[in-house]
């Protein structure tokens, strides 16, 4: 499906998109890499038997990223998607035209991995062929374990703290939840930013085109008060020339002159024609400029709504925190508790044990 070996690096598929970037500091929103649609290709570099990433906007290199059997592209909307860089520490995120180039986008991603995957299984078994020796440690995370509370127990059977327990439960599935509709609500922002992104690309394009159409019906409305000013004059000649009833050569001169008079006339009406085709693109940017606001608008209330969010999140930790500092304080009460009637009990035990001997004597 791809090539094995090559003597230099050669593109395997190119597709152009708009190309973010995460924001390094809230890790929610995105930041535009670049002003237009880019070309986006994936390279097989030869020489070093991997493949890779490239995308450059004008001088500069957008996206430069070696794919690992590790990567995955995810979908998030219908025309965008992302992957994440471990080495870049980013994340990178296209926008499509249609959802047809996203599709065709993924499936080449993944194709693009499964190679990368074949390339290092088979660089690994060179170098163990090479050298058995060596051996690869492969880095293990390491995670934190919450380990229950000791089940306490006073001479007798076991007595578990379950009401402590079910607080944990609820608090942890409250910040869960809070935590999920956080992560929707900036998921949809973040489509809103890549869509109003599109909208803005447009609009600079209409606007551009707007001006340049003004510039040009700005000339042909001093072409068409030239022209009108010939056809006048030309129709005074006419006239003065029918009334001066002349004959002979003058004859062909009227007709020159009527001739003269339809081709302007019609030219008069080629340049009407192109004006109100150039004020039916003024209304159509007039359209995209409120579809511009009202994305605006949309991605304001998500702001709004992932503030509040981001408000109930915080709330939520406070309680869990003071919840699990109450549980904290409960339980050393507890354990105080435990510990007094142990040492009652111990008293009641000897107090027994003296009756028992008091009976026997």
């Amino acid at each position: 499906m791809y090539p094995q070996h090559r003597e230099r690096e050669q593109p395997i598929f190119s597709a152009r998109a708009h190309v973010f970037q995460i924001d390094p500091n809230t890790k929610r929103n995105w930041i535009p890499a670049s002003k237009h649609a880019v070309t986006v290709s994936f390279f097989y570099d030869g020489n070093r038997n991997v493949y890779r990433i490239i995308s450059v906007g004008g001088t500069k290199a957008i996206i430069n990223c070696t794919i690992t059997p590790s990567m995955t592209f995810t979908r998030t909307s219908q025309k965008f998607g992302q992957w994440a860089d471990s080495r870049a520490n980013t994340v990178y995120g296209l926008g499509f035209a249609t959802e047809q180039q996203l599709h065709q986008f993924s499936e080449r991603f993944k194709e693009v991995k499964e190679a990368a995957r074949l390339a290092r299984e088979k660089s690994q078994d060179k170098m163990e062929f090479v050298n058995t020796a060596l051996s690869i440690a492969a880095p293990q995370d390491l995670g934190d374990e919450l380990q229950s509370p000791p089940v306490m127990c006073v001479n007798g059977p076991e007595d578990k703290m379950f009401r402590s327990q079910s607080a944990d439960i609820t608090l942890s599935s409250e910040k869960e939840r809070i935590k999920k509709m956080l992560s929707e609500g900036s998921i949809c922002e973040m489509n809103l930013e890549a869509e109003l992104f599109t909208l803005q690309d447009s609009n600079s394009k209409l606007v551009s085109a707007l001006h340049e159409a003004n510039n040009n019906v700005q000339q042909w409305k001093k072409q068409l008060a030239a022209y009108q000013e010939e056809t006048e004059r030309l129709r005074d000649q006419v006239a003065d020339l029918e009334a001066h009833g002349s004959h002979g050569p003058s004859d062909m001169l009227k007709d020159e002159l009527t001739r003269s008079l339809e081709e302007l006339e019609a030219l008069l009406k080629a340049k009407d024609e192109e004006i109100h085709i150039l004020q039916n693109k003024k209304s159509e940017y007039h359209e995209m400029e409120q579809e511009r606001e009202e994305a605006i608008h949309r991605l304001q209330e998500m702001e709004m709504r992932n503030l509040e969010l981001e408000r109930r999140v915080q709330n939520a930790e406070q309680n869990l925190a003071a919840s699990l500092e109450e549980r904290d304080r409960t339980e050393s009460e507890v354990q105080r508790a435990i510990e007094i009637l142990d040492v009652k009990l111990f008293d009641l035990n000897d107090l027994r044990q003296s009756l028992v001997k008091l009976i026997d004597k």
